[in-house]
């Protein structure tokens, strides 16, 4: 963001204290530096640039923004919030949304383009050790509502909101590490079936994916992407895949081939069994499983799991011991579970980002400008995560909280920030009534050494 020659107070109050202090150390990484040198948007300069805009964006988002509308009340109210990010000020909320109305659709491909470079240098999932481990892609689509005037907004499923217009973002997360790999914007007809072979294939892009590492690779994948077609595709290229089969007639006519059905222990009224009809059709050996839960009514709902997972590799990847590989019954539960952790995956992290962030309430009418605000929400996702993976070391009791929590009882924390000369933080005094202050001093301290930034405890 930017630097003017202005002459800071000494101190500052700000009700996002925490996020203050994260903020000196996310300026390290130089995330809007790799942004502005990817993204050229032509709008006129008056006082600020157009990145200084979009960075605003992105920290309102931070601190609990629900629409563009909201800078206002979260960061150009919050001097000190604003300095710790290295600005002298903030643009007005209809000043930044009309930078997002000036973008292009080749200023969303240079923004994807600056996303896959921050991913590459700060995150877990492009480092992943794919010799020792397999990386997992849980991949899915979610509906957005919006307006019938905005473009690409049609009529298609959105959960529980029948008749509505809207347009579907599709998701491409690395399971080990709840980090968005992709994330794109489709209009509201798409269905996964035709999205994965895009979704994979700018993920595989962005992760630098050849040969060797698509093998080590599983797409787990719901049954909107379990057609004939996209199984193959993806076997072709090499990636292991686990999901469930597209057709619900197929799934009806494959149960009938299971010779044994074995309950369920964890969950009730399910039970599993092997389909033993040969599978010619796929380019790869799959292995399917089929699944059958009780519904209310009282008849079967069947769904069949379409794997080219070992026995092994499944038992490694549920985390079991190796010698279970010849419990048939503990092979065919451990198949159904590795499908079942799509919910603590890829659907958890929709949940996190429309509860945590927002996700759902920013909208825009011009497509472009949706699609940018896509691309600051994983931004935003992704460094909540890589900030609470250096963080967790030093404050395990802090493991479980998601999005939601970070963003309201962590960002959201008062306190005092007190400022040099020169603008830069050099000590933050966090509200000590608040229930987390005291546990996330110690760890802050040892975050913001190498920056030199004192947190104490006291009265605001």
């Amino acid at each position: 963001m930017a630097h003017g020659n202005i002459q800071f107070p000494a101190e500052r109050f700000t009700g996002h204290a925490a996020l203050a202090v994260i903020g000196v150390y996310l300026r390290q990484w130089g995330l809007f530096d790799e942004i502005a040198q990817h993204v050229q948007i032509k709008q006129k300069q008056v006082r600020y640039t157009p990145i200084e805009k979009l960075c605003q964006g992105f920290v309102a988002i931070l601190a609990g923004a629900r629409g563009m509308v909201d800078i206002n009340k979260y960061l150009r109210s919050d001097p000190g919030l604003q300095a710790a990010f290295g600005d002298a000020g903030c643009a007005e909320q209809s000043v930044v949304q009309d930078t997002l109305d000036a973008c292009t659709a080749e200023n969303v491909t240079q923004m994807q383009t600056a996303m896959d470079a921050v991913y590459r240098r700060h995150s877990a999932g492009y480092k992943h050790p794919y010799l020792t481990q397999y990386q997992v892609l849980d991949i899915d689509m979610s509906g957005l509502v919006c307006g019938p005037k905005a473009a690409f907004a049609t009529k298609g499923y959105f959960a529980k909101q029948r008749n509505r217009r809207g347009r579907q973002l599709g998701r491409v997360l690395a399971a080990h590490y709840n980090e968005i790999v992709v994330d794109r914007l489709f209009d509201g007809k798409t269905q996964l079936a035709t999205a994965l072979s895009p979704l994979v294939a700018a993920a595989e892009q962005t992760l630098a994916l050849d040969a060797t590492k698509r093998a080590r690779t599983i797409l787990r994948v719901d049954s909107g992407g379990g057609s004939l077609s996209n199984i193959n595709w993806a076997l072709s290229r090499g990636y292991h895949y686990h999901g469930k089969d597209y057709s619900g007639q197929r799934a009806d006519a494959l149960a009938a081939t299971v010779t044994e059905w074995r309950d369920d222990p964890k969950v009730p009224e399910r039970q599993v069994g092997w389909v033993t009809d040969p599978a010619p059709a796929y380019v790869r050996p799959v292995r399917r499983i089929a699944v059958r839960c009780r519904k209310k009514n009282g008849q079967w709902g069947i769904g069949v799991l379409v794997s080219t997972l070992t026995p092994e590799m499944v038992m490694e990847l549920t985390h079991q011991p190796c010698h279970q590989c010849h419990d048939p019954q503990a092979v065919l539960l451990a198949y159904v579970y590795f499908y079942d952790a799509r919910s603590g995956g890829v659907e958890t992290s929709f949940k996190e980002d429309r509860q945590g962030l927002g996700m759902h309430q920013r909208t825009k009418k011009r497509f472009p400008a949706q699609q940018m605000l896509t691309q600051l929400n994983l931004l935003a996702h992704n460094v909540i995560v890589w900030v609470k993976a250096r963080l967790t070391p030093h404050l395990p009791a802090f493991r479980q909280l998601g999005l939601k929590r970070w963003v309201r009882d962590i960002f959201q924390m008062l306190g005092v920030l007190y400022f040099d000369h020169s603008g830069r933080l050099y000590h933050c005094r966090l509200n000590q009534a608040d229930p987390f202050a005291r546990k996330l001093a110690p760890a802050l301290r040892i975050l913001l050494a190498e920056q030199q930034v004192g947190i104490s405890l006291g009265e605001t």
